[in-house]
């Protein structure tokens, strides 16, 4: 399996909509890190799959999860069988996407579940039933990979940007990046989390992430619920032309579903004056496009 590029890249952006702010906008290339297990995928999924020591590997995801993807890779390289609990039983009769293809491709081997049944994923009735039909020995991943093992990888995320940043920014799915990210960073340095699904709960997750992976709150930082573009999966034209356009002012390829609202927050908290003049702001890329969906963070 190739080795993940550790650590992954800091670079500074020219960008006149922070400049004009008195703002230094730095991009920590987290897409980066390794060409399967891209970003936080690899933080979150590498003690994982430490810890399953080559058991087969049960996890969760919707029907475009990156989550699945990188696990579905993970096995074919290292040679461990996955399972993938996928949320939408209607699926299951029609044709895989880009996304589940490439993890049917992989050898993952696909359970649809009605929408139910997937909300009660962490019922341990509802696992042991799944667990039944798995291979023997599978070791339980959560969905996105976020538990007390992630949370503590994606500290080294944090550490990595330890006196580079003043705010750090990452979009948020399940909340195990930024409450490690917050928990890895030096006193005086915040982690700010853009949420890419609505609802609001997910203040609630990053807390009891943090518990269970420090025993208590770790680490400075904050949500912002307004870049969530109507939910998961949603990329309205405006989104789309914006992704675009900051492609082309940085030759960074942006990925829609998750790192495109991180950035759009970010220039939209700038305009507001969120940031005082002379704020060091790093954007952590956490994927990169997909070439048959746009989809990768």
């Amino acid at each position: 399996m190739p080795a993940p590029r550790l650590p992954s890249p800091l670079r500074a952006a020219e960008d006149e909509r922070f400049a004009r702010r008195g703002v230094r906008l730095l991009l920590k290339r987290d897409d980066l890190i390794h060409p399967d297990l891209v970003g936080n995928k690899w933080r979150k999924l590498a003690p994982n799959l430490a810890g399953a020591a080559g058991r087969p590997v049960l996890t969760f995801g919707g029907a475009y999860s990156n989550h699945l993807r990188a696990t579905a890779a993970a096995g074919r390289l290292m040679g461990f069988p996955t399972v993938g609990v996928v949320r939408g039983a209607e699926l299951a009769g029609r044709p895989l996407n880009p996304v589940l293809e490439r993890c049917a491709a992989d050898g993952m081997r696909l359970v649809f579940v009605d929408r139910a049944t997937y909300r009660a994923k962490r019922d341990p009735r509802v696992v042991a039933r799944l667990l039944r039909e798995a291979p023997e020995g599978a070791v339980v991943v959560p969905e996105g990979g976020s538990n007390a093992a992630a949370v503590r990888g994606c500290a080294g995320l944090g550490r990595e940007l330890r006196g580079r940043a003043d705010v750090v920014a990452v979009a948020c799915g399940t909340g195990g990046t930024l409450a490690g990210l917050a928990a890895g960073l030096a006193p005086g340095q915040r982690a700010l989390g853009v949420p890419v699904l609505r609802g609001g709960f997910l203040g609630a997750e990053v807390r009891a992430l943090q518990e269970s992976a420090f025993g208590g709150p770790a680490g400075t930082w904050s949500l912002d619920d307004r870049f969530h573009f109507g939910g998961y999966g949603r990329v309205t034209p405006e989104l789309a032309a914006f992704a675009s356009d900051f492609s082309a002012r940085h030759g960074l390829p942006v990925e829609r579903l998750y790192v495109a609202k991180m950035l759009y927050a970010l220039v939209t908290l700038a305009e507001e004056g969120a940031f005082a003049p002379g704020t060091a702001v790093a954007a952590v890329v956490t994927g990169r496009p997909d070439p048959d969906t746009g989809s990768g963070g």
